[in-house]
């Protein structure tokens, strides 16, 4: 038997679905901009649909994340959440600080700070909004039958994230210092803390799906974390190679950043060696190509791209490149869109009752959305090899290489167009489950 209270965890799904199609829209916008085509500049300029892409990718991805937590916690504690109405009541307002910040940023109601545009008002809301949410899921975890490694590196790695969302609050007059602490929330999220999160969900759908004892799962969890904190926390320093810092952080961001890998690729064999070890019976075999693309993709978009422009050797000319959105596509596609969209996958026929296990259209949207965000990461890969020589070699000014690499700009929007044609398969999946009821979780397997 499952838990009704999981049920709350369908419509963080659901949000996280909307918000995702948004942040795809806005992509175009800066994608057509960069053809050539602006015609919205006038009512979507340019850095207003980069402020608002990014910033919905977050969102997106951390509705996904609560989703996740209110649909593992109640399982793994082996109880009801303790308020199910608090989850609603927090749902709707992390909706609702989305929409203010979103129309907002329209207006120039923002920060400015890269990451960090939300206004320091709605700032508050957040931090209001996550310490509800933190309440619910560690309140339930510690009243519960019991305490599994799988919910505490996933609960460990929410609560982290949280209070490393301060340091972005604090006040500078000085561009260095804010820029110095800015990188805790962003670096220390993305390469730290969220690691945590996708490890812990990773194993939740790897104990689920192959059969594979918790306590031979659950090691490598140890591993994961270990390498995470080694290499995550200094590897920071690959951020202040060129902010005003002192010169150590380019000895400092170097060498960690040279271990960072090692979390991903822990994760990666994890993933692989499980399967190998599992029974290989579970039907569900969309949420199991997702949950094993999210480890292998994770490892090749974070943990190789991130290595081959992370070292100050090769950072001082590909920093603030294209080289850089190549890297970021594909880092945060594999190792946490993909994550989402297993758990996903994993718990809609579990809350629905309708077991879409193997479809066509759960295959187009694996297959069309991967093959897609792979052709983007080629095409941002050219452009900023091209941006980087034109640049730093010859001299170029920045304007007239943009023009003169817009036709990878043109190749990655039909690799985007497949993208987000995967990603409408997906939707109309998600969709076509309809929604939870009590007695599909009475039915659903333990």
């Amino acid at each position: 038997m499952k838990y009704k209270s999981q049920k709350v965890a369908y419509w963080f799904f659901a949000l996280s679905m909307l918000l995702l199609v948004l942040q795809l829209v806005y992509g175009f916008v800066m994608g057509f901009a960069r053809i050539g085509m602006d015609n919205l500049h006038e009512i979507i300029p340019f850095n207003t649909a980069r402020a608002v892409h990014t910033n919905l990718l977050v969102v997106w991805l951390l509705s996904g994340f609560m989703g996740a937590a209110y649909y593992i916690i109640p399982e793994e504690a082996q109880r009801e959440l303790v308020n199910v109405k608090l989850a609603y009541v927090q749902l709707i307002s992390l909706a609702v600080v989305g929409v203010i910040a979103i129309v907002g940023y329209h207006f120039n109601y923002w920060e400015g700070r890269k990451f960090l545009e939300i206004p320091r008002p709605l700032d508050y809301l957040v931090v209001v909004n996550v310490l509800l949410f933190l309440g619910l899921i560690l309140a339930t975890l510690f009243k519960g039958k019991r305490k599994t490694t799988t919910a505490l590196v996933l609960s460990m790695g929410l609560l982290f994230a949280a209070l490393l969302y301060l340091p972005g609050m604090l006040p500078f007059d000085s561009q260095v210092k804010d820029s110095f602490f800015r990188w805790w929330v962003v670096h220390l999220w993305v390469e730290g803390v969220w690691e945590l999160i996708m490890g812990g969900i990773l194993s939740f759908l790897l104990i689920k799906l192959t059969g594979v004892d918790r306590e031979v799962i659950e090691k490598w969890l140890y591993v994961i974390v270990g390498i995470t904190f080694l290499s995550g926390v200094l590897g920071t320093g690959h951020h202040y190679y060129y902010i005003g810092v002192n010169k150590i952080w380019l000895i400092v961001g170097g060498i960690f950043s040279a271990l960072e890998p090692l979390a991903f690729l822990a994760m990666a064999l994890f993933a692989v060696n499980m399967y190998r070890k599992g029974e290989k019976r579970h039907p569900n075999k969309m949420a199991l190509y997702w949950t094993l693309g999210a480890a292998i993709v994770s490892f090749v978009g974070a943990g190789l791209l991130g290595f081959a422009h992370t070292l100050p050797q090769t950072n001082i000319y590909t920093h603030g490149t294209l080289v850089t959105a190549m890297h970021g596509h594909l880092a945060f596609w594999g190792a946490y869109g993909m994550i989402v969209l297993a758990i996903i996958s994993y718990s809609l026929p579990n809350l629905t009752g309708r077991k879409f296990y193997d479809s066509t259209r759960g295959r187009l949207a694996y297959w069309l959305s991967n093959i897609g965000m792979i052709g983007m990461t080629v095409a941002f890969g050219v452009a900023g090899v091209a941006q980087v020589y034109l640049e730093r070699k010859f001299k170029m000014d920045f304007m007239e290489v943009q023009q003169e690499i817009s036709i990878h700009f043109v190749v990655l929007m039909l690799c985007a167009t497949m993208f987000v044609t995967g990603i409408v398969f997906y939707i109309i999946d998600f969709y076509k489950h309809g929604t939870p009821t009590d007695e599909a979780l009475e039915a659903s397997p333990a």
